[in-house]
């Protein structure tokens, strides 16, 4: 009777450590799988808000080519946990960007594993060779592509959480089995009838929690953090695996949160970003399909939001733009709109949604346009940040649906044509969107295609205008114009291709060798014609030039591949190139003339400041505004200015030249008032280099 009880108990036993080690396999299994499902998931909600984002961030940039703000968002990416690396191509799948200071390995193809179907992916595209996952999004602007971000996560760390946690729960699992093992003998030795009920009991306290964890990592696992395992105020083994199983659950469910939060969240300003605009913007227009709601979107851009950052630093930045938002925030809510939304779209665009319910018979272009004027007001107003003042404009732009598009992509766009119509109509304004804006950006954005290339095919072409002595006539120098002749357009005005070129980044490469050609010619004339010896060239600086840290190492390398002496080359910029970074701009300028270069300050007397500028800024010389010239023989009050420009430039050892003298009557008097220089068709129309030769002979 007892073997019969011994084998029995020996049987359940069996039975039991069978069961133990079938449910440890499915608990380990299922817990692996659950918990790699999670930690996947968690890299690529990241991933897929991140990407999104990034990419939405780098259109402008990559579109002018702007590499600081490029550089600036892809390093903000490269901060984010997990992340590899950060890579911004262009439609060729040439790196652009890679966020380090240099860019090694800027212009070189992608060639790696996951660069093929990258640069092919037509929308968000993801890869993973189990150890990295690759989330590629293209870059659009319109119909052009303009290339894509990939973005690289490393799945190492998943796999460390994944095997760390396995290896707790299996040593946990492992020490709850060999001390109910030794339970179980220690109770067959003693009670060998009771083997069979032991059994049972080990099976009921031991497999079916374990079970029970099992169904409630399946739940988890499907997104389901509810589900609770009951202990019953076990202070075993058993107990405790619940309790740490509750905690990890209780984990998840936190960070999952916590993720969804980022997701959907502007960390500077607390708005919503631009994953939770487009998604609300979407649910918006669905629930207004069919119905006869309205809707309005302001597309707002801080107006040189960038010159911020880089005089008084990015945190001075920051603390401008949570001045700025909670601006925005209290002229929205002012309005009354009950569904209101603001959002950050960008580094410093925002985005407002204001809905007009099904039955709702007020005037929304009228709101918007009113809240668009009040924002325009509001944001006018001076921001004091660590004791200085902060001078801010906005350009807004507004479109409307069902009348201006009926998806939110669509309206996206819309709105950003209409902002950057403001822009161009003068910046701290609002524009409402029509058909024939999106015409002109469709031109801008042609004319920008053909620009590039331009001058290798031989479409751009240097003029000269010849600039003479007052006092006797005599031709001193020439002033170097770009001309564009396009083979189908005809003549493109200078003022539309040189601000596209300054706009997208072009004038980077056109400037240094329109500055080069023209020094070549400039020697040239020297060497070939004995009374041109001492004749200067002057070429037109533009601000984004001055900007780059390169411009320097240009007019060096320039000068020196011409063999032209630094004296005989004058730089013209604008005054608008020095408002705002007077220091960094003189300390530049002083290193020039230091050379040997000459530095004229342009249309002078059109700036902010005026003649505040020759006191901060090193020049030689100042260029009369054509528009002064232009009335001195009838308006007495641009005479007077004329003359005092002249007075006071002349009391400071400064050259003056007039620009547009084009009548005797003009020449005349100015000569009078002591004009040293002077250009303009009086003294002869801009000519290509050979017809100088000719005028030189």
């Amino acid at each position: 009777m007892a073997l019969g009880a011994l084998l029995v108990a020996l049987a359940a036993i069996g039975f039991v450590l069978h069961q133990q080690q079938r449910t440890r396999a499915e608990v380990l299994e299922l817990s692996q799988r659950s918990m790699h499902a999670l930690a996947s998931q968690r890299v690529l909600a990241r991933g897929e808000a991140i990407s999104v984002q990034l990419a939405d961030a780098l259109v402008n940039p990559l579109y002018y080519f702007d590499l600081d703000a490029m550089g600036g968002a892809v390093r903000n990416v490269l901060q984010q946990p997990d992340v590899a690396y950060v890579i911004v191509f262009d439609a060729a799948g040439n790196v652009v960007h890679d966020g380090s200071s240099d860019i090694a390995i800027y212009g070189r193809r992608m060639d790696d594993a996951f660069a093929a179907e990258a640069v092919a992916a037509r929308g968000r595209h993801m890869q993973s060779d189990g150890h990295r996952l690759d989330v590629a999004v293209p870059i659009w602007i319109g119909d052009q592509r303009l290339g894509g971000v990939r973005i690289g996560y490393s799945l190492d760390s998943v796999k460390g959480d994944e095997s760390a946690m396995a290896a707790s729960m299996g040593a946990q699992l492992d020490r709850i089995a060999r001390r109910d093992l030794w339970t179980i003998g220690a109770v067959l030795l003693v009670l060998v009838a009771m083997g069979a009920a032991i059994a049972l009991i080990l099976q009921r306290r031991l497999v079916r929690p374990v079970r029970e964890l099992a169904e409630a990592a399946q739940q988890i696992e499907a997104g389901n953090y509810a589900p609770a395992v009951q202990v019953d105020g076990r202070q075993d083994e058993i107990g405790e695996l619940v309790r740490a199983f509750d905690r990890m659950r209780d984990s998840i469910a936190r960070h999952d949160r916590d993720i969804r939060r980022i997701a959907y969240t502007d960390p500077l300003t607390g708005l919503a970003n631009r994953l939770a605009l487009r998604e609300a913007l979407d649910l918006r227009l669905l629930e207004m399909q069919g119905a006869s709601g309205r809707l309005a979107l302001l597309f707002a851009d801080v107006d040189d939001f960038k010159r911020v950052n880089d005089t008084l630093g990015h945190d001075v930045g920051d603390e401008v733009l949570i001045q700025f938002t909670a601006r925005i925030a209290a002229a929205v809510d002012d309005q009354g709109f009950p569904d209101a939304l603001l959002a950050r779209f960008g580094g410093d665009e925002f985005v407002v949604l204001l809905q007009l319910p099904e039955g709702g018979d007020q005037d929304l272009r009228q709101m918007a346009e009113t809240l668009a004027a009040r924002l325009v007001e509001e944001v006018s107003r001076p921001i004091d940040v660590q004791g200085r003042m902060v001078f801010l404009g906005i350009s807004i732009g507004i479109t409307l649906f069902p009348e201006d598009a009926a998806t939110a992509g669509m309206l996206l766009k819309n709105g950003d044509i209409a902002m950057y119509h403001a822009k161009l109509a003068g910046k701290n304004r609002f524009s409402v969107y029509s058909l024939a804006m999106d015409q002109a950006l469709e031109r801008r954005v042609h004319l920008e295609h053909e620009l590039r290339g331009a001058w290798e095919r031989g479409e751009l072409n240097l003029v000269y205008q010849p600039v003479v002595r007052m006092e006797d006539s005599g031709l001193v120098g020439v002033e170097a114009l770009l001309r564009w002749q396009h083979p189908d357009l005809g003549a493109i005005a200078p003022s539309v291709f040189i601000d596209i070129a300054e706009q997208s980044g072009l004038i980077d490469v056109i400037g240094p060798l329109v500055l080069e050609a023209a020094c070549h010619e400039a020697r040239a004339w020297q060497q070939a014609y004995p009374a041109a010896e001492a004749l200067f060239v002057s070429v037109n600086v533009s601000p984004r030039q001055l900007r780059s840290g390169q411009f320097a190492d240009e007019v060096e390398a320039a000068l020196a591949a011409s063999g032209l002496d630094a004296r005989h080359l004058h730089l013209e910029l604008t005054e608008t190139a020095v408002i705002g970074d007077e220091a960094r701009v003189g300390e530049l300028l002083g290193a020039l003339r230091t050379l040997g270069v000459k530095v004229w300050l342009d249309d002078f007397g059109t700036g902010f400041s005026g003649l505040s500028h020759l006191r901060r800024v090193p020049v030689d010389g100042v260029k009369i505004d054509r528009s002064f010239v232009a009335d001195v023989l009838r308006d007495p009050d641009d005479l007077a200015l004329t003359t005092a420009i002249i007075s006071m430039a002349h009391s400071i050892g400064i050259t003056v030249v007039a620009e547009g003298v084009e009548k005797h009557g003009q020449f005349q008097v100015l000569r009078e008032r002591g004009c040293d220089l002077g250009q303009g068709y009086w003294f002869g129309h801009p000519v290509t280099a050979r017809e100088f030769d000719a005028l030189l002979r």
